[in-house]
């Protein structure tokens, strides 16, 4: 969710790497980067989008386009207020999941609807602002980064980090560079600007190669990008963008920020032990043994905290643990206790349909925010309440080309169901496929490879999924595919060529950072060095996934492989 701007913030400048750049431009990486630089910013994209489909609605419409097919309609539910006493407004009451409806099929007609005529003119003018309201991911970004904006504003992401690498035995620190290059992805300027050039260092104090270490963060942090242990913010947006989308073919259908915890973290782990294997089977014999006089001599020497710096730091982790347990026991005393406000008022549940499973990321931004401040006040990163007030108003500051991007989006899901465009393709292609017979783990396999390609050129998770959300989601849901599969097969497919994309923002500083210990390092040295995990990654992932879809292991909470 970063912007090309947080690198320049880190003093890596991409002006400063054009040169760099510029190298190896033949063959079909520097195919693939020509083309890639021609592409407009995402917000044009969307406009240009936005355009193309009220063009085409009105095409359809006026060609009658329409298809007709069986939809679940859910019964209709009589609500009775329950009045206050001497009262005539309903009266205030606690949360209640709401009633799961009971659902008939219904053959219904779906005809295109044009936006060039009068209603859909009208719709478009009145519309627009609600649109944007009623698109819950920009509330779900700016709640879930107040608590991870305070944390890597306070260094604490950095100090884990830091630390981590520090106290991992020697045989195990490849493994745990790309394990905290997964994990960092909850915060992703930390993974990119704090664990890449610590990468480098920890290789050169163990006496190995400094660009193996580069590598292995590098693709820690970015081969496997869209899976963590945790709960991350890009979760809450992919399953607002997920739900915005489903509300044409079910209604009744809501995906939480768990559909795919159980699938993600056995990725993350999965795709660190197959990083880590590569690294010391293959990458680092093939790199050889460093030679230091190849280091530039005027590259600046890597940070080594001082002991008053160090002594801050272990302060400030202990202050981080002390307030985030406190907050855990205040939120497991609201969760796990007989009839605590948490759990479901109706059956007691707790990890099904309950407030504790709706308020999860809030949780989350919240745990991050105690560790945050804590870490602050320890480390006296941060002093007083008004620096952490500046920190968060920094973090939403960064947001600002993001929440606009989400602004056309908004409008592009709002105009695409309007016009019944996705109802329309989605019901056409499955009809299609169905009588063609093709089964729902090729056509899996054709959209994880499909995801693959497009993220050469496209490598943001969010702008990527805002454009293939609408078309395949109802698709593959009509073909009786779960939505969390779908998303399940799209982080598969959306990672590995993260790391040789030319497009990628962080490009320019991961050559700076080789060309600290290897002075003719360009990006033809990057993309070589990355090649082989985005291979070897790519194709072991959608293995894993294979035999995960086959077992019909359930892809997190409530959330099986299959409807």
């Amino acid at each position: 969710m970063s912007e090309p701007a947080d690198v320049d913030a880190a003093g890596t400048g991409a002006g400063a790497a054009t040169d760099v750049a510029d190298e190896g431009k033949g063959g079909l990486l520097g195919w693939i980067e020509r083309v890639g630089n021609k592409v407009p910013h995402p917000a044009l994209i969307f406009l240009g989008l936005i355009l193309l489909v009220i063009i085409a609605s009105h095409i359809l419409y006026m060609t009658g386009a329409s298809v007709t097919t069986q939809v679940a309609v859910p019964d209709d539910i009589t609500i009775q207020p329950d009045y206050e006493q001497g009262s005539m407004y309903p009266g205030q009451s606690p949360y209640y999941p709401d009633p799961i409806p009971d659902y008939h099929v219904e053959t219904e007609t779906i005809p295109a609807q044009s936006l060039l005529t009068g209603d859909g003119i009208r719709f478009i003018f009145t519309t627009a602002v609600q649109n944007f309201n009623d698109f819950g991911v920009v509330a779900v970004i700016l709640v879930a980064m107040i608590g991870v904006g305070v944390a890597e504003e306070a260094g604490l992401i950095a100090a884990l980090i830091r630390k981590m690498v520090q106290v991992a035995p020697k045989g195990a620190i490849t493994f745990i560079i790309v394990l905290l290059g997964g994990i960092s992805s909850v915060a992703s300027d930390a993974g990119y600007l704090v664990l890449v050039p610590l990468g480098a260092a920890a290789f050169v104090s163990l006496g190995r190669h400094p660009i193996v270490g580069v590598a292995a963060a590098y693709a820690g942090v970015s081969a496997s990008f869209f899976v963590n242990i945790l709960i991350t913010p890009a979760d809450g947006i992919i399953t607002e963008v997920t739900n915005e989308t489903l509300a044409g073919v079910a209604p009744g259908v809501n995906l939480n920020v768990t559909h795919n915890l159980w699938f993600s973290i056995g990725s993350t782990f999965f795709t660190a032990i197959v990083m880590t294997i590569l690294t010391e089977r293959y990458i680092e014999p093939r790199m050889g043994k460093w030679n230091p006089a190849d280091r530039d001599p005027e590259a600046p020497a890597d940070h080594v905290p001082d002991a008053s710096e160090l002594s801050h730091e272990a302060r400030g982790l202990r202050l981080s643990v002390i307030y985030m347990l406190v907050v855990a026991v205040v939120i497991g005393l609201l969760t796990f206790l007989p009839g605590a406000p948490l759990r479901n008022p109706e059956t007691g549940e707790i990890f099904g349909s309950s407030p504790f499973m709706s308020s999860l990321l809030f949780i989350i931004s919240m745990l991050f925010l105690a560790a945050g401040l804590g870490y602050g006040k320890g480390a006296g990163t941060l002093q007083g309440s008004t620096a952490v007030i500046n920190a968060i108003v920094k973090t939403f500051s960064g947001l600002g080309g993001l929440i606009f991007l989400m602004l056309l989006i908004a409008q592009f899901i709002a105009y695409f169901n309007y016009s019944n465009i996705s109802r329309l393709a989605a019901t056409g292609l499955a009809d299609l496929l169905g009588d063609l017979g093709i089964g729902a783990l090729p056509l899996l396999l054709g959209f994880i490879v499909l995801t693959f390609v497009i993220d050469i050129i496209m490598p943001g998770v969010i702008p990527k999924w805002a454009i293939m959300a609408p078309i395949f989601v109802p698709l593959f849901y009509n073909l009786g595919i779960a939505p969390q599969t779908v998303i399940a097969a799209y982080r598969v497919g959306d990672g590995p060529a993260n790391v040789i994309t030319p497009l990628m923002v962080y490009l320019p500083f991961i050559i700076l950072v080789c060309q600290r210990y290897r002075r003719d390092s360009g990006m033809g040295t990057v993309v070589a060095v990355m090649l082989p995990y985005t291979v070897v990654v790519f194709v072991t992932w959608v293995v894993f996934f294979v035999v995960w879809y086959l077992i019909a292991i359930p892809l997190g909470p409530g959330a099986p492989v299959h409807l």
